[in-house]
């Protein structure tokens, strides 16, 4: 009588076995349509990132008006200080010459110090 049990665990061991072995995984082929311009967009992003151009960062200006002085402004400055990079920005009607690319506000405050001395109206401000 033994027997009987043993011979159903077997066949229901056998048939749940071959029941798997002969089950399929679904497989699916997933097609992705992009926008060509996308590649161009994430390495404009990448570029603009390395430029510090798409972070918070602190920037000192130290003048705004017209473009002779201003390049008169910019000479003074990388003559007497020189120490961070400098550029002039046109922003209707004046031209500005900022000063650095500061992460940190104690950071921007550091070069205005020094700043100072040559320029008194120089200010800090995020752009």
């Amino acid at each position: 009588m033994t027997f009987l049990p043993r011979k159903k665990s077997f066949l229901t061991f056998i048939f749940f076995v071959s029941l798997f072995a002969f089950a399929k995984a679904q497989s699916s082929q997933t097609t992705v349509n992009q926008d060509p311009l996308i590649n161009e967009l994430i390495s404009l992003k990448a570029e603009m990132s390395v430029e510090g151009e798409l972070n918070d960062r602190y920037k000192i200006q130290i003048y705004s008006g017209n473009l002779t002085r201003a390049n008169s402004q910019l000479k003074t400055y990388l003559n007497k200080v020189g120490t961070w990079k400098s550029t002039i920005k046109f922003q209707t009607p004046n031209y500005k010459v900022w000063i650095g690319n500061f992460r940190s506000r104690l950071e921007a405050d550091r070069a205005l110090m020094k700043i100072k001395k040559v320029f008194p109206s120089a200010f800090i401000f995020k752009p």
